[in-house]
């Protein structure tokens, strides 16, 4: 690239070093220390502007800026010291004409030339001071009248604008705060507004900030290389919030597609592309006690039941004209305040977990391929709307998980892939960086860049809109290098395993760090393997999650549930296994949305039997599930039984709660929520084996089990019996701790729920008979295809 002039590094004055000092001199630094002011001029009247005849710049110059491929626009651009003054230089295609203005008013001090039909406009501007611009545009709809004014400063006058601080912390992928830093940031510089645009492209030749600003036009606001650290940035004046751009990025073999911002805090509205510049919050949060309370709420000894939404189709509005659904339109976050947090809340369920909400292109993934990790999808509304609904969400007392995905991206065109022209975020190398499950990129986590990106991305969420825990996806694919793949189509590690040490590094340093800044917040791990230690933490060689999805006890118990009941008795130890296990980690029992796509069926559908035995199945399967030691999540639209698969593109069938069975799944699934809430023994010692105990776990030919649940020293215990048949069972004998009355706190089968209301009247009294290796023994009644949760009171109730 030619270089007419030194380098602009050279030539600006550096910013104050450190981090917080870069973002002071930021705020305040004059535009005139970028001028190389001579001796100020005795009287405005002295002051001139010299034509130029001729272009100071060669022509190898002049055309790479008209071809917006110049990779130093700071070394030629801007004002630079001359014999007589300084030498102004302005490059705007299609401007009529550029006037200079007295940089403390409106006061002309004289045209420039142009001196290239390209738009390169020059003059000397004697004696050196600082200016604006007063830049005159052809009026589109008036050729022949008078053009359109703008008055602004020159952008290629400011200082350097990032810290080295900043610069050198990214690079060591260790900046915690990118998405206050880089990315668009309003800013104000000498009481000017505008905005800092900074991006990561270490492999470009050149790149440039389009946007509604300048018409989306490259050659206009080429930006400046940070040659270390391979940041480019640029600071534009007068460039609002609300703006929407991208950036012209060339490579060594040309220009790319256009790119949206990788670090953007917001994004217009799909199935538009680019970036919008947003301004620094001014939510004013009102959850501090939420906030002061979380680490009780959300330990391993609280009750955590997560209600998993997709946000665009869990309801939709109805159609003025007819009042259906309107398949066009999703709630916003205003609206999900106002109907999903009190529903969640009447549920009982203590937490919401939305499917991935960070900006994606594509509707039908669920948000599952995002290009924003930094911007809430605009579908819902703004970046503050999503604070609001959190907020909303904390005074109803209900936490909020968002789906987070670190493992693979999209390879949409404007996105992450070949940013810079190489594989900057990916592996070059498909049998690294191509997912074929998905036919996504994966992320090269061998890159402390890519790795830094990533964690402040999850530390953005944390932290500016106050989620309470992110659940990380596709834990698993990222763990192995052969996940997926056929033998020869993966690359060993560096000992010749499977391992992929990069990723477990940054799975290590993402929990060590959020734990470290927030030791009250969740980190699930979607891992379906038996990778080992997923919930210890990071020193003492696990990976630092707080919890892990159980997928293995999800399949064995819905293989177990959509069997057919005369067969179950050859599945029986489908439900003991898990039990197994179920202490090895810090679990989350998952009915996920996994469960009820792509030709699965629903969760109902999966039920054997007649309509009543399937809903019948259902109900005992939610009150195993509940009763099981782990913690809940459970997709929407289940706990009301929809009898068809979930559609993205529909609302959930809500009508189908005008039919009592479907009414009294959803019941059933409060009821649930409430008791596990409300009894110690059921949630207390849900990750430690103190809190179960099987009483009878080998009753293969009646599919019936029992099992008891504690809670600390002084807490009643729980006892729960199943009978996965179709069969009442009277007179069945089951052994407890204790004598005195067991109250029947639920009964699946019962009337309310929609059941045959079999069962034992509310309670029985304990007999004096040993069984099951317990001093005394319950003589029950058990409904057919049911769960009965019953504990004990000494005073028989009246």
């Amino acid at each position: 690239m030619p270089r007419s002039e030194s380098s602009s590094e050279d030539t600006v004055d550096k910013p104050i070093a450190g981090k917080e000092a870069a973002k002071k001199s930021t705020a305040r630094t004059s535009r005139s220390k970028a001028v190389k002011a001579a001796p100020e001029a005795k009287s405005a009247a002295a002051t001139t502007v010299q034509a130029v005849a001729r272009p100071s710049l060669d022509q190898d110059a002049i055309r790479a800026l008209a071809e917006a491929r110049h990779g130093d626009p700071f070394s030629i651009l801007g004002a630079h010291a001359a014999e007589r003054g300084q030498r102004v230089r302005v490059f705007m295609p299609g401007a009529r004409a550029v006037h200079l203005l007295a940089g403390d008013g409106d006061q002309a001090l004289g045209e420039l030339s142009r001196t290239d039909e390209s738009g390169l406009f020059e003059g000397i501007l004697s004696p050196a001071q600082p200016y604006r611009l007063r830049i005159i545009w052809p009026n589109d709809g008036n050729a022949d009248g008078e053009g359109i004014e703008q008055i602004t400063e020159d952008p290629y006058t400011y200082p350097l604008l990032l810290g080295e601080v900043d610069l050198y912390l990214f690079n060591e992928g260790r900046h915690w705060e990118l998405g206050q830093q880089f990315g668009s940031q309003t800013v104000l510089i000498d009481e000017v507004p505008g905005t800092r645009f900074a991006v990561w492209a270490p492999n470009a030749v050149a790149v440039s900030v389009v946007g509604d600003f300048n018409s989306w036009d490259a050659r206009r606001h080429p930006l400046r290389l940070r040659r270390a650290s391979g940041v480019w940035e640029l600071f534009v004046p007068r460039v609002a919030e609300g703006t929407a751009y991208k950036y012209h990025i060339v490579g060594s073999q040309g220009p790319l597609p256009w790119k949206a911002d990788p670090l953007a805090l917001a994004t217009e509205a799909p199935p538009a592309t680019a970036s919008r510049v947003a301004s620094v919050s001014t939510f004013e949060w009102r959850d501090q006690d939420w906030l002061a309370e979380r680490a009780d709420r959300q330990g391993p000894d609280a009750p955590l039941s997560i209600y998993e939404v997709h946000a665009g189709s869990w309801l939709r509005p109805q159609n003025n004209e007819n009042g259906s659904d309107d398949a066009e339109q999703t709630l916003d976050w205003s609206a999900l305040a106002d109907k999903l947090i009190p529903y969640v809340r009447a549920m009982g369920f203590t937490h919401v977990e939305l499917m991935p909400i960070m900006e994606y292109p594509f509707g039908g993934s669920w948000g599952y391929q995002p290009l924003s990790l930094y911007a809430p999808s605009a579908r819902y509304g703004s970046p503050d709307d999503f604070r609001r609904f959190v907020d909303s969400a904390h005074a109803a007392g209900i936490g909020v998980i968002l789906d987070w995905v670190p493992a693979h991206f999209p390879t949409d065109a404007h996105g992450l892939a070949r940013f810079d022209g190489t594989a900057l975020y990916e592996h070059a190398n498909p049998f690294e960086g191509w997912h074929q499950d998905w036919n996504t990129l994966i992320y090269n986590m061998g890159r402390r860049e890519v790795r830094g990106f990533l964690i402040a991305s999850a530390l953005e969420w944390l932290e500016r809109f106050h989620v309470d825990g992110l659940r990380v996806d596709a834990v698993a694919s990222m763990l192995y290098r052969d996940y997926s793949r056929k033998h020869g189509e993966w690359v060993p590690n560096v000992h010749g395993g499977r391992e992929n040490y990069e990723a477990i590094e940054f799975l290590k340093t993402l929990n060590t760090v959020v734990s470290e800044r927030h030791p009250d917040v969740l980190m699930i791990a979607e891992e379906s393997t038996a990778w080992p230690n997923v919930t210890r933490p990071a020193n003492e060689n696990g990976l630092g999650f707080s919890h892990k999805w159980n997928m293995g006890w999800m399949h064995d118990t819905l293989d177990y549930i959509r069997t057919d009941p005369i067969y179950r008795s050859y599945s029986h130890d489908r439900l003991t296994f898990g039990l197994v296990y179920a202490f090895s980690e810090r679990f989350v029992l998952p009915i996920s949305h996994d469960e009820v796509v792509h030709g699965k069926g629903s969760l109902l559908d999966k039920m054997p039997g007649d309509a009543a035995q399937k809903l019948a199945n259902l109900r005992a399967y939610f009150a195993f599930m509940w009763t099981h030691p782990g913690k809940k999540l459970l997709f929407m639209g289940c706990e009301i039984a929809q009898p068809r698969e979930w559609n993205h593109d529909a609302a959930l069938d809500w009508a189908q709660l005008d039919d009592p069975g479907h009414r009294g799944v959803q019941s059933l699934v409060r009821d649930l929520n409430h008791l596990y809430r409300e009894l110690p023994a059921l949630h207390t010692f849900d990750c430690d084996g103190l809190g179960f105990e099987w009483i009878i776990g080998d009753d293969r030919a009646n599919s019936v089990f029992a099992f008891l649940r504690r809670g600390r020293v002084g807490d009643a215990p729980v006892l729960v019996v199943a009978n996965f048949t179709p069969v009442t069972r009277h007179a069945y004998r089951v052994g407890v701790p204790q004598l005195g009355h067991w109250r029947e706190c639920l009964n699946s089968d019962g009337q309310l729920y929609g059941g045959s209301n079999q069962g034992n009247g509310g309670g029985v009294d304990a007999d004096a008979i040993a069984a099951h290796g317990q001093p005394a023994s319950l003589n029950l009644t058990l409904p057919p295809l049911a769960v009965l949760i019953l504990q004990p009171f000494f005073e028989k109730p009246e």
